[in-house]
């Protein structure tokens, strides 16, 4: 399911608060057709403080560039030197990519850059790290830091409900005031795009739509509302599904949108599909478990059937773009996951024998990978 909440949970409960605008949310009509303006830039600036908080982390906590100015040094010993595990260090790696502070030297491995070297190495004559480190104890830092050291999201050490929805760990997903504000605060964004994924991929040929953790039901309302022959079944936790059912009602599609709930990673698929949407899950998980969801998709669709794929995308290279590789701390520091680029999600397709067939650019940096089982 979608789990990402991009806002700082320095206190795990912040979605309680009384007063905050994430309460007052309440479900409008699903437009048909895109934005007139473009909110990509709102989600930059909304983004931005996570590539912030792992600069600092990077100078102040880690001593990263005193680490680079040694020379070039493979991923995995700077792993080691720096006590991070795999997902950590290229969510952080990634970033600092973007940023224009680190390099890739296929021979050596990474290095800072002539900026970087300049400018954050310290002793350097004009090195500027003290300024940075101004905000090494600022709360985000400080949270940022945690969350690079341990590997785990914000909320699953703690007595506050996690963010995602994991067996055995309490989520706030499956209670039911914190499921729907949660829900319907994610909401915002599938409002802007769905109409865009809608378009850009039509279902004309689908009889049946499977969309895996869909939340409010969102996208599949928009394939419906442009296909009449399409249904759709959305596949959630039971919290989360009393606010699809609502939507569903809501744009008169509730005979044709169905809701099941279960669990993604352990029960059966609970249809047979023609398409399976994943819209801005597989972020949410690491590789196994990504590969995992992948292949249990692509083992329940026909010959012939789609698995569309709609996510953010970082380059092949894992250097950006810049407000990705900012999402991607986002994504990092609240679930289980990081954003991927197209060239892994290719993989793990061809992986479970899905053929890659097109891509198709949304909205908010989002995009669709469509494949198609032979």
């Amino acid at each position: 399911m979608v789990v990402l909440i991009e806002q700082t949970p320095y206190d795990p409960c912040w979605f309680e608060r009384p007063g905050l605008a994430i309460q007052r949310l309440s479900m409008t009509m699903l437009p048909l057709s895109p934005p007139q303006l473009d909110p990509t830039p709102i989600f930059e600036a909304f983004r931005g403080n996570h590539g912030t908080e792992l600069l600092t982390a990077a100078v102040a906590h880690f001593g990263l560039f005193r680490i680079l100015a040694e020379g070039p040094i493979p991923f995995q010993s700077l792993g080691e030197r720096l006590d991070l595990s795999e997902r950590p260090l290229v969510v952080l790696l990634t970033c600092l990519r973007a940023q224009g502070l680190v390099s890739f030297n296929s021979e050596g491995g990474y290095q800072a850059t002539d900026l970087a070297r300049e400018h954050l190495t310290p002793g350097a004559n004009f090195d500027v790290s003290g300024y940075i480190g101004l905000a090494a104890e600022s709360p985000g830092v400080l949270e940022m830091v945690e969350r690079l050291r341990t590997n785990r999201p914000a909320g699953s050490d703690q007595d506050g409900a996690a963010f995602i929805f994991r067996e055995g760990l309490e989520s706030a997903m499956e209670q039911e005031d914190s499921a729907r504000s949660l829900t319907l605060a994610l909401a915002g964004r599938a409002r802007n795009v769905a109409p865009v994924l809608a378009e850009v991929v039509p279902l004309h040929d689908a009889g049946v739509l499977l969309d895996v953790g869909g939340g409010t039901g969102i996208y599949s309302i928009a394939w419906l509302r442009r296909h009449p022959q399409l249904e759709a079944v959305v596949w959630d936790r039971p919290e989360v599904l009393k606010v699809a059912r609502e939507m569903a009602t809501e744009h008169g599609v509730v005979d044709r949108l169905r809701e099941v709930s279960g669990d993604m990673f352990a029960d059966p698929i609970p249809i047979s599909a023609d398409v399976i949407l994943l819209s801005n899950i597989l972020h949410d998980w690491d590789v196994p478990e990504c590969r995992k969801l992948i292949t249990r998709c692509a083992n329940a669709l026909p010959s012939g059937g789609r698995l569309i794929i709609h996510d953010v995308f970082l380059n092949d290279t894992l250097d950006g773009p810049l407000a990705i590789a900012h999402y991607s701390a986002a994504l990092f520091r609240l679930t289980e996951g990081r954003a991927y680029s197209a060239a892994e999600y290719k993989s793990w397709l061809a992986e479970a024998k899905l053929t890659f067939e097109s891509f198709h650019p949304t909205l908010i940096h989002c995009g669709a990978i469509v494949a198609r089982k032979s």
